[in-house]
Formats: C-alpha cells, structure tokens, sequence
C-alpha cells in the first residue's frame, strides 16, 4: 500500500503566505536573507546618523586649531595603568620633541601625566538642526591637551572631528545629487518611451551626446566657472546640480526601456480606454511596474555621486574651505612626504571607500530581492 504524503498545515500556511504576499513584502524578506547587504545598511544608517549628529559626536569643530601639535599623531586611548589598574579611559599628555636622526619634530607620549576623558562634556558652542544650541558633546578632556583619535594635520585639526563634520557634505551630496538625477531621469526616460516616435528618437539623441562627453573634464569645466566668493552653501548646490546634469542619462536609459515594454499591457491599455491622463498612467501605472528595479539603479548610482564630489574636491574644484568634506580633506595627501611621514592624513580615504563598498553591496542585495519570484 503506498504511502500518501500529506503537507503539514505549517508549510500550507508558508506557501500561503508566499502566493498571496505583496511583491514589496516579499522584497524585503528576500532582502534580509542577504546578510552581507542587511549589515552594510545598518551601517550605512549609522554613517548618517554620525553625519546629522556631527555636532555633538566631534569633540572639536571642523576650524578649531591647536598650533603646538601640528601633525600630532593618533593619540592611544588606555583603559589600564600599570600603577592604578584599570579604570576609565584616559589618555597621556603629549610632549613635542625633536627627533636627532631626521631632525623633524614628533610626539611621544608623557607616562607621568594622565589625563581622563569626559563624557558628555563642555566644549566648542555648536547649532543643532540649525535651530537648538548646545555646547554639549559626546567625549572631549577638560584641559588644554587635546585628544586626537585620528591624529591633527598641518595647522593642528583634529582629524577626526574634520572626518565627522565632513561626512555631512559627501554623503548628503549623494542623495541630493541622485534625487535630482532621478527627477530628470524619470521625466525623460517616461516621456521617451510613452509617446516613441520623433520625440523619443530627439531625447535619445541627446542622451547619447550626454553620455559621450567625457565626465570628468565636463566637471572640471563647470566647476572651474563657479565663482570663488560664493558661499559654501551656493557652492554646494551648485556642485550637486552639476553632478545630477552629467549622471541623469543612465536612469533615463533604464526606464524608457522598462516604459516600452509595459506601455503595451492590458492594465495600460484599459487606464487610456478609461480616460486617464498621461502623466497618472505614467505615475500610477507604469512606474510601480518597475520601481524595485529603480530603487536598485539609485542605490547604485550614489556611490559615484560620491566619487565624484571627493575627486573635485581634491582636486580644487568643488568644495572650498572653510568648508569640510572628504574631498577636501584628503587635499592634504597630495605631497607624497606628508603621507610617508603622516599616513594618518589618509583615513578620510578610507571612509570614502568603505562607503562605496557599503552602497555597492546594499544594492547588489537590493538587485537580488528585486525580482523575489526568481
């Protein structure tokens, strides 16, 4: 007599919960289940909320100097003392000596003088939001040794706090820049592949043109007529609306294709027979068809807003001091004695480069979850 396999009412109710799930729930679960994705945007959230709480994390403000620890290495954080056992996080105070043999000056640390780190302490007055003041912040020493956990470049900047304070600007360029390139992207690509014809042929064209300039001396072109005595506020918009001009014709590409190809289905068809507009066929139809797959094309389009602000930056062109990104932070790299003797100077790179690597693998697993029913 042959066995008859009956389905447990747990696996009836999963496939259950499958066939009938939304595609946007079904993203999410496909999702979580890539974990090196999951883990780079919990990262990439805290990245952001460092930059937007830059204020109060940074011990010292992206301009205040200290001039007697010029090029002041990281400075150790201890925990023990071999005299008074462990106890909470101090630091030794650094004295400046002249090295005989390279006959350059350096840092080595005072063993009998111990200083403590504060939390929550008194510091530099800063503006929250632009809207509440405080001088609160999160670590800092009450005395006039400053802690440097990332080092002080030539005029005697915490490097640290200018990383902080310049991740405002790189990354927030980034999402600006891509929401502008995507208003642009969406209204030609939409507009190209609805109506065909002349009108799509006229919008091609010059997206091919667009494409084939090369990119980064049309930067360097428009960045080179932006006015030096603009403040860093026009400075910054106008650098984000440059970076969206040029990187608008992929996305404009990417849906003008995926428009061709649903402008022909049955929902469509019905919504013009019922009367609807153009642009609510557009908006209320045709993009939810295919808004997994844009959000996917965003997410990888940031890191090289990204790229691009920190290469015009380092190369004098985007952001000016006072100021900060990573961009201009890594100007100070340029001389190759500054990085064998200072390497220090190069850890803003690092941060742009991890950021990048955190974009590309939340968007490789957004390009996974994209079509959950593969």
């Amino acid at each position: 007599m042959e066995n008859l396999q009956v389905d447990s009412p747990v696996d009836g109710e999963q496939d259950k919960n499958f066939y009938y799930a939304t595609q946007w729930s079904l993203v999410r679960s496909r999702f979580r289940q890539h974990r090196l994705a999951s883990i780079s945007l919990i990262i990439l959230v805290l990245l952001y909320l460092f930059a937007i709480f830059s204020d109060f994390l940074a011990p010292y403000s992206s301009t205040q100097r200290f001039p007697k620890y010029n090029f002041a290495a990281p400075t150790s954080i201890h925990i023990y003392d071999s005299e008074d056992g462990f106890s909470t996080p101090f630091v030794y105070e650094q004295k400046k000596i002249l090295d005989k043999k390279t006959f350059a000056w350096k840092y080595e640390p005072d063993l009998t003088k111990k200083i403590h780190i504060q939390f929550f302490t008194e510091g530099e007055e800063y503006s929250l939001f632009g809207i509440f003041k405080s001088n609160i912040h999160l670590f800092g020493i009450d005395d006039k040794t400053p802690v440097f956990l990332f080092g002080s470049d030539r005029l005697g900047r915490d490097v640290f706090s200018r990383t902080i304070h310049g991740s405002q600007i790189s990354l927030s360029i980034g999402l600006v820049g891509v929401s502008l390139s995507f208003l642009i992207g969406i209204l030609l690509g939409g507009v190209s592949g609805y109506y065909g014809g002349y009108i799509d042929d006229l919008i091609q064209r010059f997206i091919d043109f667009m494409i084939s300039l090369p990119t980064i001396p049309l930067w360097m072109a428009f960045s080179a007529v932006l006015p030096r005595d603009w403040s860093s506020l026009k400075t910054y918009f106008a650098i984000t609306i440059i970076l969206s001009i040029i990187s608008w014709g992929p996305l404009a590409r990417v849906t003008r294709g995926k428009i061709l190809a649903l402008r022909e289905e049955d929902y469509t068809l019905a919504a013009k027979a019922a009367g609807a507009s153009t642009s609510r066929i557009i908006l209320k139809h045709l993009l939810p068809g295919f808004s997994s797959h844009l959000i996917v094309s965003i997410t990888l389009s940031i890191p090289g807003m990204i790229l691009a602000e920190t290469a015009l930056s380092f190369l004098g062109l985007g952001i000016q001091p006072p100021a900060v990104s990573w961009g201009t932070l890594l100007q100070d790299s340029q001389d190759l004695m500054a990085i064998t003797n200072q390497p220090w100077l190069l850890i803003p790179a690092l941060f742009v480069i991890g950021t990048v690597l955190l974009f590309n693998f939340v968007g490789d697993g957004l390009r996974d979850a994209a079509d959950p029913y593969s």
